[in-house]
């Protein structure tokens, strides 16, 4: 696999996503997936508030707005908030302080219609049949220091590779295994586009081994949905199902 990461200029407050696409991204070869961090698209659409400084209840009454589920900031040492937004655990429902010249960034807005739009503008624009799209955000993980790449939505292509029914290297039949390709793509992605002044927002990742079913349209609803996991089934149920979360605006 072959991630390269493309530095551009810093997004304008408002400044059209496919005209800012279109100038930083000279070349995409066949078979490639884009990935994109959510954060200029947010840019794109405005979707930022000042920080008033020392004001944490203001930034608490934000992410409650939202987000779908909350729990409450005084359940952590560290004053932020766990969440759920679009069955997507997050911090602060995703909203972020970095990179963001002294506003709060929130996650864009009808991001799925954003990310299909993205993947027919550059389809058309570079003349391509088989593209991917992935637009990402960082996360953290669970007993463990530091952050990832994670996917928040995608566009072009089968985001699983089911593996369920086929034997591993002893004969044995696998029976759960489904290859999460938009967080492992998103992974690689992310690691190369940097999470400090790298001002590298998108990478083109390429030359793919394992075998990516790339779409000629976007997900369906129902292929969308086929992704989530209700919270009762999840192998981690023992912990989502049993602390207070509170409903956000969402």
């Amino acid at each position: 696999m072959k991630v390269v990461a493309i530095k551009t200029d810093i997004i304008k407050p408002g400044e059209d996503i496919f005209s800012f696409l279109k100038k930083s991204i000279l070349s995409i070869e066949e078979g490639s997936i884009v990935v994109v961090t959510s954060k200029i698209i947010s840019f794109s659409q405005n979707r930022f508030t000042d920080i008033n400084e020392g004001s944490r209840e203001e930034k608490h009454s934000l992410v409650k707005k939202e987000t779908d589920l909350y729990l409450d900031p005084s359940l952590s040492k560290y004053d932020i908030m766990l969440t759920i937004k679009d069955s997507i655990m997050a911090v602060n429902a995703g909203i972020d302080e970095s990179n963001s010249d002294g506003k709060y960034v929130l996650w864009p807005e009808n991001l799925q219609e954003v990310t299909n739009k993205i993947w027919r503008f550059l389809k058309t624009e570079y003349q391509l049949k088989r593209l991917g799209v992935i637009i990402t955000d960082s996360k953290t993980i669970p007993l463990k220091w530091g952050i990832t790449g994670t996917a928040i939505t995608h566009c072009g292509f089968e985001a699983l590779i089911d593996k369920r029914g086929e034997e591993d290297i002893f004969g044995r039949d696998l029976k759960m295994t489904q290859i999460q390709i938009t967080e492992a793509v998103a992974v690689a992605g992310v690691f190369e586009m940097g999470e400090g002044d790298e001002q590298r927002p998108v990478a083109v990742v390429s030359d793919f081994q394992q075998p990516i079913v790339f779409q000629d349209r976007p997900p369906t609803e129902e292929e969308l949905a086929d992704l989530l996991i209700d919270p009762n089934d999840d192998v981690y149920a023992p912990v989502l199902m049993n602390v207070d979360w509170k409903k956000g605006g969402k």
